[in-house]
């Protein structure tokens, strides 16, 4: 159903969903550079400071599934405000954490609220405004996700480095409350509730084993190098196979009997949408690049937080560019976006590596940047309308958890595998050229899942360009 009310509240319900679009990914990118100020001040363990990322990564990715399907089933708008009610609270806890200890759990508790906002965004964008506007509000959503990166790496590092109202590293939390407080009292009067025509019960059982699943998973790829991967964690990573095969195997029989699955696997079962989630899998490794990134800028150069802030500005430019070219260039084009996209990520990267010298990186370094961040821009918002369009909106939620949680998955793979070729060949180096090594390593090592995502999203529109001519033809 579309919203029918004047453009102004039209406006205010959507600055209230794009709020929760802007808070996750900035706490996400926020709190990194925050990580050496709160291991100071809180006395925190290394362990604790690890998990201080982790946790809140890990509750976030195992949570986005149940809660698109959530939103689905008890209403989006009921959801999203729990959700960033709960966001709120979680971020006054982590601000006024007086350990370690307290921290991790106000982190877990960010990520859980956050796996409530995010898919109904997605799936309010689907459901409640009208077929002409997506196109267009999804490259609003990509500006205001990248948007989100930028101010949290420029932003965090200024927070961090300028001491404002003479808060320390806390302020980096404190931040989330009022925007918080301002999307809940916007979603509560001027946001629609829309849910599916036919509700059903939670699907307890598959909740609780896709969580198992996921953890199994999940939780190895993002402790893993730091933990020097101990036997227990290469068992649950195998174990982690068996599970997802009993997840399906039970939702499955669920929706034999019919009844309310958690996810309605015939609908993962459709080219577009499998493929789909395939590319938000890869699309999301470059993930890796802000984790070695970080570490060559702040360790291997000695910048200051602010300053490695900074230097991931031309990217965050291009990820500003990309989502604002999208609503032309769709009309022009179509789905043939993805492929530039992954292709400009792609090519972006590659001069990266080839301009990265022995220190400090030059222009045509920052041009590469340029470019693979505009690709990033154009990407996901394009994956993600051309999956969402391609299921019902009753699945809606389910789905645009399901594409979320690829990406974090994604993510979690990527630095797992890509990190860790870059501190396998930064070894024991503490110089610049070192640490520029081991960056060139793992830039090229990225190029692989996003040369394959190109390749397949050449073939996935060229297979609906084909569908949709024989529908028109018949």
């Amino acid at each position: 159903m579309a919203i029918e009310a004047s453009p102004l509240q039209r406006r205010f319900a959507l600055a209230s969903l794009f709020a929760g679009v802007f808070l996750p990914p900035l706490d996400y990118f926020i709190v990194n550079l925050a990580l050496p100020a709160i291991h100071v001040g809180l006395k925190a363990s290394e362990a604790q400071i690890q998990f201080t990322v982790s946790a809140y990564a890990l509750a976030y990715a195992v949570m986005l599934i149940t809660g698109g399907r959530l939103g689905d089933l008890y209403g989006r708008r009921r959801v999203f405000m729990i959700g960033m009610a709960a966001f709120v609270v979680a971020s006054a806890l982590c601000g006024v954490a007086t350990s370690g200890a307290q921290l991790v759990a106000g982190r877990v508790l960010q990520g859980i609220s956050a796996a409530l906002i995010t898919p109904q965004v997605l799936a309010s964008i689907r459901t409640v405004f009208p077929i002409q506007m997506q196109a267009r509000l999804m490259g609003i959503y990509g500006f205001v996700f990248g948007l989100a990166s930028v101010v949290g790496q420029i932003g965090g590092g200024a927070l961090i480095d300028l001491h404002p109202w003479g808060l320390d590293w806390r302020v980096v939390f404190l931040v989330n409350v009022p925007i918080g407080l301002l999307a809940l009292g916007g979603a509560w009067r001027f946001l629609p509730e829309n849910r599916a025509e036919h509700r059903a019960r939670i699907d307890v059982p598959g909740v609780v084993t896709l969580t198992i699943a996921l953890i199994m998973l999940i939780y190895p790829l993002t402790a893993g190098r730091e933990l020097h991967w101990p036997v227990w964690m290469l068992w649950s990573l195998g174990l982690s196979v068996p599970a997802f095969v009993m997840f399906i195997g039970l939702e499955r029989r669920i929706e034999l009997r019919s009844g309310g699955p958690l996810v309605d696997v015939s609908v993962l079962g459709r080219p577009v949408v499998a493929i789909g989630l395939l590319l938000a899998f890869l699309f999301y490794c470059i993930a890796s690049f802000f984790l070695t990134y970080g570490i060559f800028l702040q360790e291997g150069l000695g910048w200051t937080p602010l300053r490695s802030g900074l230097g991931l500005a031309p990217y965050g430019a291009g990820y500003l560019l990309g989502p604002l070219a999208t609503p032309w260039l769709a009309r022009r084009i179509g789905d043939g976006l993805l492929p530039l996209g992954f292709g400009c990520l792609a090519s972006g990267f590659a001069l990266c590596a080839m301009q990265l010298g022995h220190g400090v990186p030059g222009s045509g370094f920052y041009f590469g940047l340029l470019i693979a961040g505009t690709g990033q821009g154009m990407a996901l918002p394009t994956l993600q309308r051309i999956v969402l369009t391609n299921v019902d909106a009753g699945r809606a939620g389910m789905i645009a958890g399901a594409i979320v949680a690829m990406l974090y998955v994604g993510a979690a793979f990527a630095t797992a595998c890509i990190g860790g070729a870059f501190f396998a060949v930064l070894g024991n180096g503490s110089d610049a050229a070192a640490y520029a090594q081991a960056m060139r390593v793992g830039l090229c090592w990225m190029l692989v899942p996003l040369v394959a995502g190109f390749l397949l999203s050449i073939w996935m529109t060229r297979r609906r360009e084909r569908a949709t001519v024989v529908v028109r033809s018949s």
